[in-house]
């Protein structure tokens, strides 16, 4: 088929998401390989976002692909009701990476449902009703997802469900007040977090959940000592804690699962794309123990026709072996240091380069007009002038893809990624920041 049809088909008969339908102009992809795509004409894109944040491992992995074609030949689907060697196999393989307090896991197709089968279990096992989630979250655009989710895509869903309660993330950037160190920031934010809890009735409050690191929401990387703080709120008046690793999950960080590195253990983790990198979907909940054995006895009233999808636990499978077996982790450690040096290098260089963010081989440079100000190059929520879209094809032009958020850049490239590409890539993003400077 040619690009011009593929094109076509795309624009005449899907609904693209996040998008107005008219004007758009999709860049067709012809093949793509590690952290490379190609469209018809051979113009070679590197993909600086694992696509969604979810294809860690890159394309074409041999490994997986094969994973996927093994079981397909023995079969594509049985029920959950069912016991499948995949699904099993996988299952035990994650309990093992997960804190020795988890118990079992739940399979779901994706993150947004992974999260509203947490909140599900979590009003089953507590008998409560309440759930607080931050503004600055994204957990998905379902109906009962959307809902935790606390930025502007949760608009087209409201009034919305009662009981979901928002709190602000601990947004030091963005703070008027100004705090002697992160410690002090933490015990701001957590006395005011404790307080809102207590006006709430702590005890109709059955969960709170948060991105263990905010995601495209700004990559805001807990304060120290806050999440201990979270942890102990949560213990204090009997509420779940439920950390979203949808998104930093699976290495992204640096660690297995982001909340490593902040020494707490949650109740409840919410997983998907890097748990198969996007070659089946599949998502999941795991719960701990207590909460486990609670359901021995009472009804799991949750279910799903394609929870733990043979194809998609096989594609797992060879997903959790193959960061094991290639030291993915290891390189993320490396890149994520070399990409904090850049960052810093960028944050000097730019007089539109506010501040810059990351941990592991996740990052965000938020642009400004003016440092001394830090008013953002476009309002929260809106960008009438399509300035971050400019923006965005400034950086696609050059090869370099990724999706830009209020007024940040995303850079989450595939954790295969090397030193050499990343300093090639880097260097795009300073040529295109050249020129963003020329623009305020």
């Amino acid at each position: 088929m040619s690009e011009a049809s593929i094109k076509a088909n795309h624009t005449t008969y899907n609904l693209q998401s996040w998008s107005k339908q008219r004007g758009l102009n999709p860049v067709v992809i012809e093949k793509a390989e590690g952290i490379y795509m190609w469209d018809p004409s051979g113009k070679r894109y590197t993909d600086m976002s694992s696509q969604l944040v979810n294809l860690n491992v890159g394309h074409g992995n041999k490994a997986i692909i094969e994973a996927i074609k093994k079981q397909a030949d023995r079969y594509c689907y049985i029920g959950p009701s069912y016991a499948s060697e995949p699904r099993g196999e996988l299952a035990k393989l994650l309990i093992e990476l997960l804190p020795d307090n988890m118990g079992k896991i739940l399979f779901t197709n994706a993150g947004a449902d992974a999260n509203e089968n947490a909140v599900k279990i979590a009003k089953m096992f507590t008998g409560r009703h309440k759930v607080f989630s931050r503004y600055r979250s994204y957990h998905g655009s379902s109906f009962g997802a959307g809902n935790l989710t606390g930025e502007p895509r949760r608009y087209p869903l409201e009034p919305g469900i009662p009981g979901f309660v928002k709190f602000f993330d601990p947004y030091i950037y963005r703070e008027p007040l100004k705090f002697g160190s992160e410690k002090e920031a933490s015990d701001y934010y957590l006395y005011k977090l404790r307080e809102q809890v207590i006006y709430e009735k702590p005890d109709s409050v059955a969960a709170l959940i948060v991105e263990t690191v905010t995601g495209s929401n700004g990559v805001i990387i807990p304060p120290e000592g806050y999440l201990q703080g979270v942890r102990r709120i949560c213990d204090e008046f009997g509420i779940l804690l439920i950390c979203d690793e949808v998104m930093m999950g699976f290495g992204r960080t640096g660690k297995m699962f982001a909340f490593e590195h902040f020494g707490i253990k949650p109740d409840i983790v919410t997983f998907a794309k890097g748990a198969t990198c996007g070659y089946v979907q599949l998502g999941g909940v795991a719960v701990s123990k207590p909460i486990a054995a609670y359901f021995d006895d009472n009804f799991l009233s949750c279910g799903l026709t394609y929870s733990g999808h043979p194809l998609a636990c096989a594609a797992g499978i060879a997903c959790v072996n193959f960061y094991k077996e290639n030291r993915i982790i290891e390189n993320v450690v490396a890149r994520g240091a070399e990409l904090q040096e850049i960052f810093k290098t960028l944050k000097e260089k730019h007089k539109t380069v506010g501040d810059v963010r990351s941990i592991g081989l996740m990052g965000a440079v938020e642009l400004v007009k003016d440092k001394a100000t830090r008013e953002p190059v476009v309002s929260y929520g809106k960008d009438p002038e399509g300035v971050m879209k400019k923006i965005n094809g400034k950086l696609a032009a050059k090869g370099f893809m990724t999706y830009t958020h209020e007024n940040m850049i995303l850079v989450a490239p595939p954790l295969i990624i090397t030193k050499e590409q990343l300093a090639e890539e880097l260097q795009k993003l300073d040529e295109v920041l050249d020129e963003v400077d020329r623009m305020f």
